[in-house]
């Protein structure tokens, strides 16, 4: 087989799983303050990859108030490979100047309502053609409020079922809320 045979198979095989996938699932919180609520979810079953991707959301916004909390609850979700310190400093330089990306994901969170959520809080996890082109994993997708393109969170499956966080780019910049502008 040369090298115009395995290019075709791989157009194919990418093709082939594209066609499988273009959804968007709506996950719905309600208010929620402990780790033990977190972990009550049903989402917290992480049966899927939009249920994983979403209790991210949930648990980064957790920071600003109680940074130790959001760091178990993300800890939950990477199961059994936790935050690693470099991904923990990674997190804390992401909220040294803004606290509102992580609840930018929420519906009805704008910058012209300076990303006050509506309620329910509400998270719209999508996927795409290439969301599981890597066998064991999945690329999900989410809108922000404050952002012209939806941001990724990378999920891995393990053995026991479950979809795991592996890596999140959600925590990047997005549009200022307007109540911040000392010109408006």
């Amino acid at each position: 087989m040369g090298l115009l045979d395995n290019i075709k198979k791989a157009v194919n095989d990418v093709s082939n799983n594209a066609s499988s996938s273009n959804k968007s699932v709506d996950v719905v919180f309600p208010d929620i303050g402990t780790l033990e609520e977190f972990k009550a979810l049903p989402q917290a079953a992480m049966s899927t990859p939009f249920d994983t991707a979403a209790m991210t959301v949930l648990a980064l916004c957790f920071y600003p108030q109680d940074k130790n909390l959001s760091i178990e609850m993300l800890n939950y979700l990477k199961g059994p490979n936790p935050l690693t310190e470099h991904e923990k400093s990674f997190i804390a330089d992401r909220f040294r100047d803004s606290d509102y990306v992580p609840r930018s994901y929420f519906k009805g969170a704008t910058p012209q309502n300076d990303y006050l959520p509506s309620e329910p809080l509400t998270v719209t996890v999508s996927d795409n053609p290439y969301s599981y082109t890597d066998e064991g994993y999945a690329v999900m997708h989410i809108c922000s409020g404050g952002a012209d393109s939806p941001r990724q969170v990378k999920v891995r499956k393990a053995k026991d079922g479950k979809w795991y966080l592996w890596e999140q780019f959600i925590l990047v910049g997005i549009r200022k809320p307007e109540g911040s502008n000392p010109w408006a």
